[in-house]
C-alpha cells in the first residue's frame, strides 16, 4: 500500500515530511513525497525557511499520481496561498476517490509560526471540506474559529462541531497543548462525537507529533481501515512513541518521538 505526503521538510528529522516517511514504514505503508517547504529546523527550533514554487509542488505531486497508486494522502505545512490554491486543484484532479488527512500546521512545536496570516483563509476555504479528516491541535482549532483556544476537552469538542458547520468533513481536536491530566482527543463528525484519552508522557521529546498522528491516521486509511479504526490505531501508536521517545538522544532541545520503537530493540 502507498500513501502520498504533502508538506515541508525537517532538516533535523523530527517532524515534516521525514517524520512522516518513518512512520509510513513503522506502519508498513511505502510512502512518497511531496515537498511544499525546505526548513532550516532542530530541535531548538526554526533558523530559516524557502519555500517551493506553487507550480513545482503540482509536478511532484502530478508525477506520483501518474504512477503510483496511492491509497491515502496526508498533508502538512503548505505555507502559502497559492501552494494551498495548487494541492487543491491537484486533490480535484487526481484523488476524488483517495482519502485525505488535512493537519492545518500553522505553528511548531517550538512555537515558530509556520503558516502566513494570508494562508489561513485558504486553507479554511479550499482544503477542509475537500479532506475527509482534519486534525488541528487546539490552537489551530482556534485560529481556524478565529476563536479563543479551547481550556477543556468539552470545549474542544464543541469547536470541533463549529468546524464541521464551516465545511469540515470530520475533525480530530488533538488535546496535546491542554492542562487536564489526560491527554485527550476528540474525533467529531457529522454523527457525533468520540473522545480517545492516554496518559500524558513526563518527556519534552514530542517533536513532530502533529505530523506523526497525522501521517499514522492516513497510514490506516491507506491499509483499508475505516476512519473511527484509523484514528484509534494512530492515537496507540502516537502515544507509544511518545512514551518511548526518550530512549533516544537526538538534539538540545525538544527531540523527535521514536517512530520505530516497536522494530528498534
Amino acid at each position: 500500500m502507498i500513501a502520498l505526503t504533502i508538506a515541508g521538510s525537517d532538516s533535523g528529522g523530527g517532524a515534516g515530511i521525514q517524520a512522516d516517511l518513518k512512520t509510513f514504514s513503522a506502519l508498513g505503508i511505502y510512502g512518497a513525497s511531496a515537498v511544499t517547504a525546505l526548513t532550516a529546523q532542530n530541535t531548538r527550533g526554526v533558523q530559516a525557511i524557502h519555500d517551493v514554487p506553487a507550480d513545482f509542488v503540482a509536478a511532484q505531486c502530478a508525477s506520483v499520481f501518474s504512477d503510483l497508486a496511492v491509497k491515502a494522502v496526508k498533508i502538512g505545512m503548505l505555507g502559502r496561498a497559492p501552494v494551498i490554491a495548487a494541492v487543491a486543484a491537484i486533490l480535484d484532479r487526481y484523488a476524488a476517490d483517495i482519502p485525505v488527512v488535512l493537519d492545518p500546521v500553522m505553528v511548531a512545536t517550538s512555537g515558530d509560526r509556520l503558516l502566513g496570516d494570508d494562508a489561513v483563509a485558504a486553507l479554511r476555504d479550499q482544503l477542509m471540506p475537500r479532506a475527509d479528516l482534519i486534525t488541528p491541535n487546539l490552537p489551530e482549532a482556534a485560529a481556524l474559529l478565529d476563536e479563543p483556544v479551547a481550556r477543556d476537552t468539552a470545549a474542544a469538542e464543541a469547536q470541533g462541531r463549529r468546524l464541521i458547520a464551516r465545511g469540515a468533513r470530520a475533525v480530530l481536536v488533538k488535546g496535546g497543548h491542554g492542562s487536564e491530566a489526560e491527554s485527550v482527543d476528540v474525533l467529531v463528525t457529522p454523527g457525533g462525537a468520540r473522545r480517545l484519552a492516554a496518559p500524558r508522557a513526563a518527556t519534552r521529546n514530542t517533536h513532530g507529533t502533529g505530523c506523526t498522528l497525522s501521517a499514522a491516521v492516513a497510514a490506516g486509511l491507506a491499509g483499508g481501515l475505516g476512519l473511527a479504526e484509523a484514528v484509534e490505531a494512530a492515537k496507540t501508536y502516537v502515544s507509544g512513541a511518545i512514551q518511548a521517545a526518550d530512549r533516544l538522544a537526538v538534539g538540545h532541545g525538544h527531540g523527535p518521538v521514536h517512530h520505530f520503537f516497536r522494530q528498534w530493540p
